[in-house]
C-alpha cells in the first residue's frame, strides 16, 4: 500500500518542488489530458518514487480545480512556480513560514500579499471555477446556488471506487481481504451491490485482488447503469460503445458468463485495453469488435436481434470533473455542439439493433441537458414504438435504495459519485 504524500512543507524536498513547477508548466498548457501528460511525464522521470509521483498529482489536480481562482488572485500571466506555490499555501493550507526552504528572492513578500488577499466575496464563476461558456449554459436550468453546490462538490477529489467480480468472490470476503489482510481502509458503497470505496487510493495493480480479477476499478454510478441496463442469462446484449470495457465487463458478470455480449467500439487501442481485463476476468461471454463506425456493417448484421443495447455515448465528462477536472478548460460550447449531434446519431444507430421487447439505455457521464434529457426526448418524439421506463422502479427492483426520478441523475454532492446521467427505454 502506498503512503499518500505528507502536506507539510518541512518534507517537501526541493527537488521534488522542482518537477511540481515542471509537470505544471506542461499539464497547464492544456493541449492534451492532464493524466495523459503527467502519465509521459512520469514516464520520463523514472527517478521519481511514489510520493513524489503522489505530490506532484495531488497538487497539479488541485490547481486544475481552482485555475480560475488562482488566476483571479496571481493575475492571468501566473508563472507555473506562482502557480505551485500559490496552490501549496492557498489551497492545500500550507504555511508561508513553512514553505520558506523552497523560496526564491522576492517569493515571501510575495506570498504574504496573496494570503492577504480576501476569498469571502468573489465573483460567482470564480468561486464555482467554471468557464464563462459554462457557467452561461449552467444558468440556463440551475440556480446560482444550485451552481455553486454542484460546483463545490466537483472541487473536491473523488474517491477510488471498485468493483468486485462476483463470478469469483463475495462483497464481503473482499472487503475482509483488503480491510484485515492488506491493510486497506474500505468500505461498502451505499448503492451498488457490488461496490467498494476506499478511503485512500493505494496502488492497486500488484495486489492479489485485482491479479486475480476478483476486483476493478469502477466508479459506483458506473456499477449503477449496469443494474439499469439489467442482462439476463442467454440474452443478446450490445455495448455499442465500450471504450476499455469497464461496463461490458460488468454486463457479462451480471449475465453469469452466459449469453453474449458485443463490446462495439471504433478505437482499437481502447479495445485492447480491455483484454488484459477480460482475461483477468475469467469471463468468456465477450466478443470486442472493433466498429469503422456507427454504421458499420457488422452493426447492421445484427438488426433487429439484441435483446438489450447499452449507449454510453461519447460526451463532454463534465460529470468527471473531480477526477478530470482540466476538461472543464479544454471543453468548447462548439465541441458540445458536435457531440450532441454524435449522440443521436449513435442512439438512432443502436435503437436499430434491439428486437420487440428489447430494452435501450442511454448513459453519460455529463450534467447538461442538452446532451442528455433532449437527446432523449428528442428520440422518444420521432419513434413512438419506444417507452420511457422509470429507472428508479428498476433500480427498486434490485434492492438498490435510490430514486432520481424517471432519469438516473447522480451528482457528486448528492450521491458520492461522479455525475451520471441515464434512461432506459423499452421497445414494443
Amino acid at each position: 500500500m502506498s503512503t499518500p504524500a505528507p502536506r507539510t512543507a518541512a518534507s517537501i524536498p526541493v527537488s521534488r518542488f522542482g518537477h511540481l513547477v515542471h509537470a505544471m508548466k506542461n499539464v497547464m498548457t492544456l493541449r492534451e489530458p492532464a493524466d495523459a501528460n503527467l502519465h509521459y511525464y512520469f514516464r520520463v522521470n523514472r527517478e521519481l518514487g511514489g510520493q513524489d509521483r503522489a505530490f506532484i498529482a495531488d497538487n497539479i489536480y488541485a490547481a486544475l480545480r481552482r485555475k480560475r481562482l488562482l488566476e483571479h488572485l496571481i493575475g492571468p500571466d501566473a508563472t507555473p512556480r506562482q502557480l505551485a506555490l500559490a496552490t501549496l499555501m492557498k489551497l492545500q493550507g500550507i504555511n508561508a513560514r513553512e514553505l520558506e526552504p523552497l523560496l526564491q528572492e522576492g517569493e515571501a513578500e510575495w506570498l504574504k500579499q496573496l494570503k492577504a488577499i480576501p476569498t469571502s466575496d468573489l465573483p460567482l464563476a470564480v468561486q464555482a471555477d467554471f468557464p464563462d461558456w459554462l457557467m452561461e449554459k449552467m444558468r440556463a436550468f440551475m440556480s446560482d446556488a444550485d451552481i455553486l453546490t454542484l460546483a463545490r462538490g466537483m472541487q473536491q477529489p473523488a474517491p477510488l471506487d471498485l468493483r468486485v467480480n462476483s463470478m469469483l468472490d463475495k462483497r464481503d470476503d473482499v472487503l475482509h481481504t483488503l480491510v484485515k489482510n492488506d491493510g486497506i481502509a474500505a468500505e461498502p458503497t451505499p448503492y451498488s451491490p457490488l461496490g467498494l470505496r476506499l478511503k485512500e487510493k493505494p496502488a492497486l495493480n500488484k495486489n492479489p485482488l485485482f491479479i486475480k480479477g476478483k476486483i476493478e476499478v469502477q466508479d459506483e454510478g458506473s456499477q449503477l447503469i449496469g443494474y439499469l441496463l439489467a442482462p439476463q442469462r442467454r440474452e443478446m446484449v450490445v455495448d455499442f460503445c465500450a471504450g476499455a470495457g469497464g461496463k461490458t465487463l460488468l454486463l457479462g458478470m451480471l449475465m453469469q458468463n452466459q449469453g453474449r455480449v458485443y463490446a462495439f467500439d471504433v478505437s482499437e487501442k481502447r479495445l485492447n485495453n480491455l483484454k488484459p481485463r477480460l482475461k483477468r476476468s475469467g469471463l468468456s461471454n465477450l466478443h470486442p469488435q472493433l466498429i469503422a463506425n456507427e454504421n458499420d456493417l457488422k452493426i447492421k448484421r445484427l438488426a433487429g436481434k439484441i435483446d438489450r443495447v447499452l449507449v454510453d455515448a461519447p460526451c463532454s465528462g463534465l460529470g468527471t470533473l473531480r477526477r478530470n477536472p482540466d476538461l472543464k478548460w479544454r471543453q468548447t460550447p462548439e465541441g458540445i455542439a458536435e457531440l450532441t449531434q454524435k449522440q443521436a446519431a449513435i442512439l438512432l444507430a443502436a435503437s436499430r439493433l434491439l428486437k420487440s421487447g428489447g430494452r435501450l439505455v442511454y448513459a453519460t457521464c455529463s450534467f447538461l441537458p442538452e446532451e442528455n434529457q433532449q437527446i432523449v426526448e428528442a428520440f422518444l418524439a420521432q419513434h413512438p414504438e419506444y417507452k420511457l421506463l422509470d429507472a428508479g422502479d428498476i433500480l427498486a427492483a434490485h434492492n438498490i435504495p435510490l430514486n432520481t426520478g424517471k432519469y438516473l441523475q447522480l451528482l457528486p454532492h448528492l450521491n458520492a459519485t461522479d455525475g451520471f446521467f441515464a434512461a432506459v427505454m423499452e421497445k414494443s
